[in-house]
């Protein structure tokens, strides 16, 4: 990413975001697109995948398309409510992720998060972001 934001890679992001396996394939204002790898790593004790996986996705896809509609305004966003449901458990297997904004404005914006499972399409978790619009550090 330009204008001060960090690059759009698990290879740069926090241990936190590494772990959930979320690989961006498109990231813009306006759209944001990825996939994740599920298996072990992500399950709770008893064997699916554990809802704050997605959950950290979610607010991830988001941030990450909100903060690319504000950068060249000095501005990045930060989550102030995060509300997935979790609509199909998963063990293992690619889940696609696609972000896009509900409503952009000034000082908030509303992205919602569909992930699906890649190998037929069904809705797997759905997530709505709310967040604020702030300066970037430093700006």
């Amino acid at each position: 990413m330009s204008d001060g934001l960090p690059a759009v890679d698990r290879a740069s992001a926090s241990a936190f975001v590494a772990a959930t396996g979320f690989d961006v394939t498109e990231a813009s204002g306006t759209r944001v697109a990825g996939t994740v790898d599920l298996g072990p790593d992500h399950h709770t004790p008893w064997g699916v995948v554990h809802g704050g996986v997605h959950c950290a996705v979610v607010e991830s896809a988001a941030s990450i398309g909100a903060s690319l509609a504000v950068a060249d305004r000095g501005q990045f966003a930060v989550g102030v409510n995060n509300s997935t449901d979790f609509l199909r458990p998963v063990t293992a297997g690619r889940v696609d992720v696609v972000a896009e904004p509900v409503q952009q404005g000034r000082t908030l914006q509303l992205w919602q998060v569909l992930i699906t499972r890649a190998e037929d399409g069904k809705l797997v978790a759905r997530g709505q972001v709310r967040l604020q619009n702030v300066p970037l550090p430093g700006a």
